[in-house]
């Protein structure tokens, strides 16, 4: 790479991402505004700094459509499930259902919003527990913009050994650690010890998030209890199996925390009744609706047929084997800027596979609880044409913001832009880079929406920047997708996924605010033990 790594291009290729969290957080505007005005600076930096002409700039805008239309199918197919449930008015019944099995309420909140996103992510990932859980929250009497933020909390702990371990995948394979070496266990290990920390930290932070010290008091047994099985069971099983660390933990603490709710601790009704994420004229106007004769069981079974599908595909392998070969993409040519730096040609890329992809399980699971309802009467006449016209209609708006972010992140990638953020940082600030290891997993995640392409865009410059530094690869590595997967609760595409199904498009910046103010300080925390565990 011929790119000159100064200060000035440093701040060049910083510039994009300052535009967005300015305009996002400081000014409150939304993704929708937000993002064209962060491309526009992106593409003006990299013609004029960084020697991008119109092929590489068309081509990696091409790229950028390509993957966000792969996003908006999840979308769609997510708020398809919750406008099913909605007509059929099953979060009624779950709200109701869920109260009597738990009737701790600050419980309630801790099972649907950290647990149950923990058991999604851990079998599908993309955004889908964040589609998925803000609708279920707000049934339970969550306010909007907090059914969110508590899901992007709660997902985060999984997305690298989450989705059966595909972001875990994408660092090995970007490293080049060999599956079974005493380099890959150990690296997996570092990676769910900082990752051990981010799930007790989403848990106390969510009670803080609904009473403060009292919730904090309250609820304590049970986060200890369900972050030392997700993250301690994690931890234990990546010596196992990669492929089921986060998945049979989850799995594991969602029936824990319903036993939970059986304990003296635990089993008599208690809630905060000025906690300030908590609707409560919501929930007394849902007590005036009509609850269909419905048994909660039934109501989730949408969510049974999405776990189930989901396992089946993905963990029969003759079955996923066969499905998995259809798949289509684009073919791209090469570019390069003007400094030479090489976006090799691709016959094929970020291929779909259809019948594989998170939204064909979404969508087969949408249409299973759609024919179930409208046989038991719960859907009337009418409905199913609601139901999609009220999906399409709810994703057009989001649309643009994610076409806009995922360009954006395209062309800083084609350009070398991103590249130079992370060599700026590491040629600066030497030894004392690995304090700053996490954060740069986290910038991958926060631009591209994904821990796994933060692993695949970043692995290798880690590993070699720990060889240079005579840093332990293994810690730095871990810490990368740890950071990676922190940055799954502010990346911008991940929020409108949560701030289109709770139907609050435009709040964006107050749910990345908020939650800047825990994802930074934990992945300063995470960086500091680095430090001091590998450097000191």
């Amino acid at each position: 790479m011929n790119i000159p790594v100064n200060l000035f291009m440093w701040i060049m290729a910083f510039l994009p991402i300052a535009a967005l969290l300015i305009l996002m957080i400081k000014c409150g505007w939304g993704a929708t505004e937000a993002a064209p005005v962060g491309l526009l600076i992106t593409v003006v930096t990299g013609v004029a700094f960084y020697k991008a002409d119109i092929t590489l700039l068309a081509s990696e805008s091409a790229k950028g459509v390509w993957n966000a239309l792969i996003i908006l199918i999840i979308v769609w197919t997510a708020i398809l499930m919750y406008q099913v449930g909605d007509e059929a008015k099953a979060f009624l019944v779950i709200r109701n259902g869920m109260r009597k099995l738990l009737p701790n309420e600050l419980l309630l909140v801790l099972a649907m919003g950290w647990i149950f996103e923990s058991f999604l992510q851990g079998i599908t990932g993309f955004g889908v527990p964040v589609a998925v859980g803000a609708p279920l929250l707000i049934g339970i009497g969550v306010k909007p913009l907090w059914a969110v933020i508590i899901p992007l909390i709660g997902q985060a702990w999984g997305n690298t050994f989450g989705t059966l371990g595909a972001a875990w995948d994408s660092l090995a394979m970007s490293a080049g650690l060999a599956v079974g070496s005493s380099e890959y266990l150990t690296t997996a290990m570092w990676t769910a010890f900082f990752l051990f920390i981010w799930t007790a930290i989403g848990g106390f932070a969510t009670c803080w998030f609904y009473g403060k010290g009292k919730a904090l008091k309250k609820g304590f047994v049970a986060v200890a209890i369900m972050a030392v099985i997700q993250g301690g069971g994690e931890l234990l099983l990546t010596q196992v199996s990669t492929t089921l660390a986060c998945f049979i933990p989850a799995v594991i603490s969602l029936v824990v925390i319903l036993l939970l709710g059986r304990t003296k601790m635990y089993k008599d009704e208690w809630c905060i009744e000025d906690s300030p994420i908590m609707n409560r004229d919501f929930a007394a106007a849902d007590g005036e609706e009509e609850i269909p004769d419905m048994t909660l069981v039934q109501a989730f079974v949408p969510y049974f047929a999405l776990s189930i599908i989901t396992l089946v595909v993905l963990l029969v392998k003759p079955l996923n084997t066969v499905l998995g070969q259809i798949k289509f993409g684009f073919a791209f040519p090469e570019t390069s800027t003007g400094y030479g730096y090489v976006n090799k040609a691709v016959d094929c890329f970020s291929p779909l596979a259809p019948f594989t992809h998170a939204s064909m399980f979404l969508f087969v699971s949408a249409i299973i609880g759609l024919v179930y309802y409208k046989k038991h009467g719960w859907i009337g006449e009418g409905g199913t044409k609601r139901v999609f016209v009220k999906s399409v209609s709810m994703t057009m708006p989001s649309g643009i913001a994610v076409i806009g972010l995922v360009i954006m992140s395209k062309i800083m990638d084609g350009t070398g832009q991103t590249v130079v953020l992370a060599n700026g940082i590491a040629n600066v600030l030497g030894k004392v880079y690995i304090i700053f290891a996490p954060f740069v997993g986290l910038l991958g995640t926060f631009m591209t929406g994904s821990n796994m392409s933060s692993n695949i865009l970043f692995g290798s410059f880690q590993m070699t920047t720990a060889k240079l530094l005579g840093a332990n690869t293994a810690a730095i590595l871990g810490a990368q997708s740890a950071g990676g997967a922190i940055g799954a609760a502010i990346s911008p595409s991940k929020i409108i996924l949560g701030t289109t199904t709770a139907s609050i498009l435009g709040s964006e910046g107050e749910v990345m605010k908020k939650l800047m103010a825990i994802t930074i300080p934990s992945t300063i925390l995470i960086g500091a033990v680095l430090f001091v565990m590998t450097a000191l």
